[in-house]
């Protein structure tokens, strides 16, 4: 029987009901022997708004929980209802885990140091000369973060929208001293064709959003990409970086890593990273359906 007191943990957001953090949480929890529940509060499904965050926050800390993660679209929104925010998350302006502790509300960011590890570990001899970053959104900023703190010398963000490029661009050079450039995706095909590596931040691949965010004739041999999209774990994209001989890291690892992070801040605990990744490929393998 374990000696320490149960956990319990929500994630908050819009569709999240699916999501398999609870079930990478909690697997891990039972590895270690820990008491650990993990639920959903999914905005949708509940008939709940953004705006009733503060209400949420109220109330899960008056039900018992420990921590919250929060995602789409509460991880900007939160931060006005916090009473500490780690330094990291604060320059981010993003938090995705929230503990509930004697001191407040504290908000964290392991979105950014999930990426940073996923890349050490999943392509470490990755060049980092110049890298081009599509997409600008909170998934992309926390991305471009940890880009940068890995030692890439010239980043170029690259958005649909120019203003929002533009916006992460000039915050980002305005907290690391490097050259971050900006653009839209109309010059891919000239970034492509000289960039080290690619990093796809957008929706597109996923189930919901099916595709290739630019045409795979971009894609060299030299260039390495790496996708966030992690269901399905084999996007159009990295095949066809596959297909052209490129490097390819996929959106698992971030999602592990951001877990593991977000784990050891709720626990104390040292969570096992390997077992972790194991259990998410147990998660998404597709499974054979009874006769």
């Amino acid at each position: 029987m374990s000696q320490t007191p149960p956990y319990l943990v929500g994630l908050v957001g819009t569709g999240v009901t699916p999501s398999l953090t609870p079930a990478m949480h909690m697997a891990e929890a039972r590895a270690l022997g820990l008491d650990y529940v993990y639920r959903t509060i999914d905005l949708t499904t509940l008939g709940l708004a953004p705006d009733q965050l503060p209400d949420i926050l109220a109330w899960a800390r008056r039900l018992g929980f420990d921590a919250l993660n929060v995602t789409h679209p509460c991880k900007r929104l939160v931060l006005e209802y916090l009473d500490r925010i780690d330094p990291l998350a604060q320059a981010l302006g993003s938090v995705n885990t929230v503990l509930f502790t004697d001191q407040g509300l504290v908000g964290h960011n392991t979105d950014t140091t999930g990426f940073e590890t996923a890349f050490r570990t999943g392509l470490p001899r990755a060049a980092v000369v110049d890298v081009t970053l599509l997409g600008a959104g909170g998934a992309g900023s926390a991305v471009a973060d940890a880009l940068l703190r890995v030692g890439t010398r010239r980043l170029t963000v690259v958005d649909i929208d120019a203003e929002r490029a533009e916006e992460l661009a000039t915050d980002l050079a305005r907290r690391h001293v490097v050259e971050v450039a900006h653009a839209t995706t109309d010059a891919l095909p000239n970034l492509l064709a000289s960039a080290s590596g690619l990093v796809h931040c957008t929706p597109t691949g996923m189930k919901e959003h099916p595709g290739m965010p630019f045409s795979p004739d971009l894609l060299r041999p030299e260039l390495w990409v790496a996708d966030i999209v992690y269901r399905p774990l084999d996007t159009a994209l990295l095949r066809a970086a596959r297909d052209a001989g490129c490097a390819t890291l996929d959106g698992g690892r971030m999602a592990v890593h951001q877990a593991v992070d977000a784990f050891r801040l709720i626990t104390g605990h040292q969570p096992d990273s390997d077992r972790m990744i194991r259990h998410f490929h147990d998660l998404v393998a597709p499974h054979p359906v009874p006769a």
